[in-house]
């Protein structure tokens, strides 16, 4: 519901200025798939390969951002939905300030996903799949969550008793189960500097 009596303030200074200034086209990488998949560990590569080239970039990660923004949801279908709509909304601020953007949560819904993307002009939304299987996401399992959700500790947990819908065409997959970190990231950064993100 939207807050009554507010009108929306026009700035002075374009998104494109802001852009043009930094040299760059901003952009949400959105990096999305199983807990241990390897988004955050991916999504901080890229991150540190564009800081390396100068680039201006901000990495949003789900668990720290859950430890503010929205440290007031569980992880109800339906709170997973407010969840996206929050780190959406934030990322089309930043987008408008000229960065390129990453986020890495599972945002295990496709709806959701959409969402996303159409709060955002035409190619500033990249869609990132993070392919891993799921008996490699257990096997690593870096916090012992499949563990727990095994176990019965932890409900609504992705991929174990709470839906996963597989990306249909996203603009990258990215599969860390045949790939090396270092390759992973190497492949998002040369899509960037291909289709002209990186100035």
């Amino acid at each position: 519901m939207k807050t009554e009596n507010t009108v929306w303030h026009d700035q002075h200074i374009s998104k494109q200025q802001r852009a043009t200034i930094k040299g760059q086209r901003p952009c949400l990488l959105w990096y999305t798939g199983l807990s241990g998949s390897g988004k955050s560990t991916v999504a901080n590569a890229v991150d540190a390969m564009l800081f390396a080239q100068g680039k201006h970039t901000y990495l949003l990660d789900g668990d720290n951002v859950r430890h503010g923004l929205n440290g007031d949801l569980s992880f109800s279908d339906e709170d997973r939905v407010e969840n996206i709509r929050r780190i959406s909304e934030v990322s089309k601020l930043f987008i408008d300030s000229g960065l390129i953007v990453s986020t890495a949560f599972i945002s295990p819904f496709a709806s959701d996903r959409d969402m996303a993307r159409k709060l955002l002009a035409d190619g500033e939304f990249i869609e990132v799949f993070i392919d891993t299987p799921i008996d490699v996401c257990e096997q690593r399992d870096p916090k012992g969550l499949y563990k727990k959700a095994r176990a019965g500790e932890i409900k609504h947990f992705t991929g174990i008793d709470s839906a996963y819908d597989v990306p249909v065409s996203p603009e990258l997959h990215i599969k860390t189960a045949e790939f090396s970190i270092e390759e992973c990231a190497a492949q998002i950064v040369a899509y960037l500097q291909d289709n002209n993100y990186l100035g």
